[in-house]
C-alpha cells in the first residue's frame, strides 16, 4: 500500500510540473570577501544564460530551483560553484587571484599562478584600463604600466596611423604582442622620422578595442626561448573576454580644455552560450571619431627670413595674419571601426575548439608643414593659389601659400582557430593564426614641382603691368599645369601566417615538461604609387613609392622549443627552456632561458632568470627604399634617400646584409604578500644587445649618378651594441576601511639605471672623415628620449554608489640632441606630474556614469637648453643679438623647432601629451 501511495504522489508531482505549478524560486544573498560586500560579481545559473550581478552592497537575486548550481565569478577572485538548497545563499569569495592569477604568458609548461612563477608578470584588468579615461588601449597602458611609454610624434604623416610604443626604453620592435597567447601580426608602418621609435615597427595595439579585453599580462623579461623573435624586452599577452551572459553598451564623448579634439565613441560588448552550455561566443563592436586638436607655436620671423632667404617685411606681413605660419600640428582627426569576436566550443569532455578574429579600419587626416608664400612662391606654383579679393605684399593675386594634406587608411585583421585536447594526460594545443596590416595614403592640395607650367605665358589682359585678381580665372594660363593636385603615393602591407603545436604534461608532482614547434610565413609589400607621386622628386611633402622600390618580399621560418620545470621542493623551483629557429633569409639561431623561484617563507618569494635572445630584422627594415621628405635644421624641408641593404645602391656603398640582433638578459627580484591586502614586487633587469639594428643618421651621399637629387642618405645597419638596466617596483595596499567605503592605494615605478651604447659605432667604410651613422641625435633617440624614471601613484575609493580614482603619473626627464644644434648644448624636458581624476556613479545596478578629467591641472611639456660644457653655458648666457637680430640661443631654438612651429616639443619628440586637460564622459549600460 505504501508503494502505491509513493507512486501516486510521484505522478501528482509530475502533473504539477507539467502544468507549470512548480516554478523557480527567487534565490538571494550577499557576496563578500574577507573585507566586506563585493560589488560587480557575476552570478549565473549554470547551464543557462540566466543570471545577475551584485550591487554595491554585494546583494544579488536570481531565479533558480533547488539543486541548481550558481556560478560566482569576478576578476581577482577564484570562481566558485555552489548548489542551491534554499531561498538564501551567501557566498564569500576567496581573494588572491589578483596576485595569484593563473597567467598564461611566460610558461611553456603547465600554467602557474603569479606568485608561483619565476618571472615578473604584471596583470592589468579591464576595469583598471577603462578607469584611465583614455580613448585607446595603448594610451591607457601609458598611465598604468610605468615601463610602458607611448606618445604621438610631432610630425603627423604616416606615423599618425600608429604611435610608437616601447617597454623599458627598448623600442617597439623588441616587445612581442600576443592575443590569447598567439602572435599578433606587425604593422606595415616603418617609423622613419627623427623621433622615438625611428627605424622600427611594432604591432598595432591601439587597434584593439578596450571593451574586448578581459586582462593584460605583461611579462617584464626576455622570452625569446619561449616565443621566438622580438621578445627581447618582454611580452604582452592580451586575454580577450570570454563571458557568455553579461554584456554592456558604452557611449563615450569628450574634448580638450581648448575646445578642440572632440571625441565621440560607441561600443557594445556582449556574449552568448552555444548549444546546451557547450561553449560561448563573445563579441565587441566599437566605433569612434576624434577631431583635430591643433597646438602650433608662434613662428619667429627672423628665423624664417634667414632660412628661406626672404624679405623680412614680407615674412612679418604674412605672420601678422598667421602667427603660426598656417601650421597644423598636434593630434590629427581620426575615425575608427573595430570588430572582435572570441569563442570556445566544447567538442567533448576533454576537447575544445576555439577561435578569435578581429578587424579594424582606421582613417586619419593630418597635414604637412604649411608652405608659406615666401617658401613656395606663386611664380613657381600658381595653381595652388588661395584666391580672395585684394593683393598682399608677399604675393600676387592673393596667393597665400598652401598646406598639403596627408590622409591615411589602415586595415588590420587577425584571427586564430585551434583545438585544445588532452590525450593520455598530454595537453595538446594545435592552432593556425593569420593576420595582416595594410596602410595606404593620399596626398591632396599639393603638387609635383617638376611639372610646373612656365609663368611667362600668363595673360595681362588689362595691360596694367600686373596680373590682377579679375584676370586669374579658371581656364587662364595660370591654371595650366601638368601636375595634379591629388596623389596616390601607394603604401605598405604586411601579412603573416603562423602554425603552432604546443604540448605539455605534468609528469609528477615535481616535474612538468613542454615542447612544441612553430612555422611562420611573412610577406611585406611596398605598394606602388601613381607616376606623378614619385617621378622627378614626387609630390611635395610626401613622395610616392616608385616601381623600382616596390614589390612583394617574403620569408619563412621554423622553430622548436623544449621546456622543463622541476620543483625541487615546495619552495624551490628550477625552470629551463631551449629553442632553435631557422630563417630562410639569414639562417639559424639558438637561444636558452634558465629561471628559478625560491619561497623564502609564506610571505616572501625570490626569483631570478638568465637568458639569451634574438630579434630577426623585419622585412620592412630589409626591403624599404624610398625618397623621404624631412626637416633639416636651417634648411627647412629637404628630400633624402633611404637605401635598403639588398639594393644596387647598397652594393655600390659596400653595405652588408642585415643580420639578427642577439641579447643577454638577467633579472632578479623579490615579491611579497605581507598581508592579505598588502603586496609588493621589486625587480632588477639587465639587457645587453649585440648588433642592434638602427636606421642611421643622414650622411652625405657619394658623388654618383645613383644618388643624384638627394640632399642626404640613410640606411639600416647592425651598428650598435647596447646595455640597458633598471628597476621595476610595484606596491599595492587594498581594502583600507575609510568611513563607509574602501580605499585602494597603488604605487608602481620604473627607474632606468643604464641605457647606453656599449663600444664604438660600427660605421661603414665609405663614410667621409668625421661622419657617423649614429650621431648624438640618434643616441638620444635610442637611449634618453623616454623618461629616465616614471612613477604612478593611484588611489581608488569606493563608497556607496560612487567610485573615485586619483592617479598621479610622474614623467622623469628626457634628453634630446636635436640635429643641427650646437654640440655644446642638449635639450631636457622637465620632469612633470600629470594628475587624472575619475568619478563613477552607479545610478542603478545596470547603469553607470563615469567622468574622467585627464591632466586635471593642465600640465604641459616644458623643455630648456642645458650646457654640455663651459662653451654651452656661455651660449646660454649670451644676450647679445647676432646678424639676424636674435640671440644665439634663440637661433638654436629656431633650428630645432622649425622656427617655433614645434616650440612646445621640438621636432624630435617629448615625454607626454601636449594637449593639456581633457574631459571625457561615458555612459555604460549592462544587459
Amino acid at each position: 500500500m505504501s508503494e502505491f501511495l509513493k507512486l501516486k504522489s510521484l505522478m501528482f508531482l509530475l502533473f504539477l510540473g507539467a502544468s507549470g505549478a512548480i516554478t523557480a524560486q527567487e534565490v538571494s544573498g550577499i557576496v563578500s570577501d574577507e573585507t566586506g560586500p563585493l560589488p560587480g560579481v557575476s552570478v549565473i545559473v549554470k547551464g543557462t544564460t540566466s543570471g545577475s550581478t551584485t550591487d554595491f552592497d554585494g546583494k544579488y537575486s536570481v531565479n533558480a530551483n533547488n539543486g541548481d548550481v550558481l556560478v560566482f565569478s569576478y576578476v581577482g577572485y577564484d570562481t566558485q560553484q555552489v548548489t542551491v538548497s534554499g531561498n538564501t545563499l551567501n557566498v564569500t569569495m576567496k581573494s588572491g587571484v589578483a596576485l595569484d592569477e593563473v597567467v598564461l604568458v611566460g610558461s611553456r609548461t603547465a600554467p602557474r599562478s603569479n606568485v608561483d612563477s619565476p618571472l615578473p608578470v604584471d596583470v592589468v584588468g579591464v576595469k583598471e584600463l577603462t578607469s584611465t579615461g583614455q580613448a585607446t588601449f595603448d594610451k591607457a597602458l601609458q598611465y598604468r604600466i610605468p615601463s610602458f611609454n607611448t606618445v604621438q610624434t610631432p610630425v603627423n604623416d604616416a606615423t599618425s596611423l600608429l604611435d610608437p610604443y616601447e617597454i623599458r626604453n627598448m623600442g617597439p620592435s623588441r616587445t612581442l604582442i600576443l592575443i590569447n597567447g598567439k602572435r599578433k601580426n606587425l604593422s606595415a608602418l616603418l617609423y622613419t622620422q627623427t623621433s622615438p621609435g625611428r627605424g622600427e615597427t611594432g604591432a598595432d595595439i591601439s587597434a584593439i578595442p578596450t571593451d574586448a579585453i578581459k586582462r593584460v599580462e605583461i611579462l617584464r623579461d626576455g622570452a625569446s626561448a619561449q616565443y621566438g623573435s622580438d621578445a627581447i624586452a618582454g611580452v604582452m599577452n592580451i586575454i580577450l573576454k570570454d563571458n557568455a551572459s553579461i554584456g554592456s553598451a558604452t557611449l563615450r564623448t569628450g574634448l580638450t580644455s581648448e575646445g578642440d579634439g572632440e571625441m565621440f565613441g560607441f561600443s557594445v560588448n556582449n556574449g552568448s552560450t552555444i548549444g546546451d552550455d557547450k561553449g560561448f561566443i563573445n563579441y565587441t563592436i566599437d566605433f569612434s571619431k576624434v577631431n583635430l586638436a591643433n597646438r602650433p607655436g608662434t613662428v619667429n620671423a627672423d628665423g624664417e627670413a634667414a632660412d628661406f632667404g626672404a624679405n623680412i617685411s614680407d615674412v612679418r606681413e604674412f605672420l601678422s595674419r598667421r602667427p603660426d605660419a598656417g601650421n597644423i600640428n598636434g593630434s590629427p582627426e581620426t575615425a575608427a571601426s573595430k570588430f572582435l569576436v572570441n569563442s570556445g566550443i566544447d567538442l567533448s569532455d576533454n576537447t575544445e575548439l576555439y577561435f578569435n578574429a578581429a578587424y579594424v579600419f582606421k582613417k586619419v587626416n593630418s597635414f604637412a608643414n604649411y608652405r608659406t608664400p615666401y617658401w613656395r612662391t606663386i611664380t613657381d606654383f600658381p595653381y595652388l593659389a588661395d584666391f580672395f579679393p585684394g593683393n598682399h605684399p608677399t604675393n600676387a593675386g592673393g596667393y597665400d601659400g598652401y598646406v598639403p594634406t596627408f590622409e591615411g587608411l589602415l586595415n588590420d585583421y587577425n584571427g586564430t582557430v585551434g583545438i585544445k585536447t588532452t590525450i593520455n594526460d598530454w595537453n595538446v594545443d594545435l592552432s593556425y593564426t593569420t593576420g595582416g596590416n595594410t596602410q595606404t595614403y593620399k596626398v591632396n592640395n599639393s603638387h609635383n614641382r617638376n611639372f610646373v607650367y612656365s609663368p611667362s605665358t600668363w595673360v595681362d589682359s588689362n595691360n596694367n603691368g600686373s596680373v590682377d585678381d579679375g584676370e586669374i580665372t579658371e581656364g587662364s594660363e595660370l591654371y595650366r599645369s601638368n601636375s595634379p593636385q591629388s596623389f596616390d603615393p601607394g603604401g605598405t602591407r604586411f601579412t603573416h601566417n603562423v602554425g603552432n603545436i604546443d604540448i605539455n604534461r605534468i609528469l609528477s608532482d615535481q616535474v612538468s615538461i613542454g615542447f612544441g614547434a612553430e612555422f611562420r610565413n611573412e610577406t611585406f609589400e611596398v605598394i606602388e604609387g601613381i607616376l606623378s607621386s614619385y617621378d622627378g622628386g614626387g609630390a611635395d611633402s610626401f613622395s610616392g613609392n616608385s616601381p623600382e622600390n616596390s614589390g612583394k618580399f617574403n620569408r619563412y621560418n621554423i622553430g622548436g622549443y623544449f621546456s622543463i620545470d622541476y620543483d625541487v621542493s615546495d619552495a624551490f623551483l628550477l625552470s629551463g627552456t631551449i629553442r632553435s629557429e631557422n630563417y630562410s633569409d639569414f639562417g639559424n639561431t639558438f637561444v636558452y632561458k634558465l629561471s628559478s623561484r625560491l619561497k623564502l617563507n609564506e610571505k616572501l618569494t625570490a626569483r631570478a632568470s638568465v637568458s639569451s635572445g634574438f630579434r630577426a630584422p623585419t622585412l620592412h627594415q630589409i626591403y624599404t627604399q624610398k625618397a623621404q621628405y624631412s626637416f633639416i635644421p636651417g634648411q627647412g624641408i629637404q628630400v633624402g634617400g633611404l637605401v635598403n641593404n639588398v639594393s644596387t645602391q647598397a652594393k655600390l656603398l659596400g653595405l652588408p646584409a642585415l643580420d639578427a640582433e642577439t641579447s643577454n638578459n638577467f633579472t632578479i627580484g623579490l615579491g611579497g604578500k605581507l598581508t592579505n591586502t598588502l603586496s609588493f614586487t621589486v625587480d632588477y633587469y639587465s639587457i645587453n644587445v649585440e648588433d642592434r639594428i638602427v636606421l642611421g643618421s643622414e650622411v652625405t651621399p657619394p658623388n654618383s649618378p645613383a644618388f643624384a637629387g638627394l640632399s642626404d642618405l640613410s640606411f639600416f645597419a647592425n651598428a650598435l651594441d647596447t646595455k640597458t638596466s633598471g628597476l621595476d617596483v610595484v606596491i599595492s595596499q587594498k581594502n583600507i576601511a575609510l568611513g563607509s567605503g574602501n580605499l585602494d592605494l597603488n604605487l608602481s615605478g620604473n627607474y632606468t639605471i643604464t641605457n647606453e651604447r656599449d663600444g664604438a659605432v660600427k660605421d661603414p667604410a665609405f663614410l667621409a672623415p668625421g661622419q657617423t651613422i649614429v650621431t648624438p641625435t640618434q643616441e638620444a633617440l635610442f637611449f634618453t628620449s623616454r623618461p629616465e624614471t616614471k612613477w604612478i601613484l593611484g588611489a581608488n575609493y569606493d563608497i556607496n554608489k560612487f567610485g573615485f580614482s586619483l592617479n598621479n603619473t610622474y614623467f622623469g626627464k628626457t634628453t634630446f640632441k636635436q640635429q643641427g644644434m650646437s654640440n655644446d648644448l642638449r635639450t631636457e624636458f622637465t620632469p612633470k606630474i600629470v594628475t587624472d581624476l575619475g568619478i563613477n556613479f552607479n545610478a542603478t545596478d545596470k547603469f553607470t556614469i563615469a567622468l574622467n578629467i585627464n591632466n586635471l591641472l593642465n600640465v604641459l611639456p616644458e623643455w630648456s637648453f642645458k650646457a654640455e660644457n663651459a662653451a654651452g653655458q656661455a651660449l646660454i648666457n649670451d644676450t647679445s643679438l647676432n646678424s639676424y637680430g636674435i640671440t644665439d640661443i634663440q637661433e638654436q631654438s629656431n633650428l630645432i623647432t622649425f622656427n617655433q612651429r614645434y616650440s612646445q616639443m621640438t621636432y624630435d619628440g617629448y615625454h607626454f601629451s601636449q594637449l593639456g586637460t581633457m574631459f571625457n564622459l561615458s555612459l555604460n549600460y549592462k544587459f
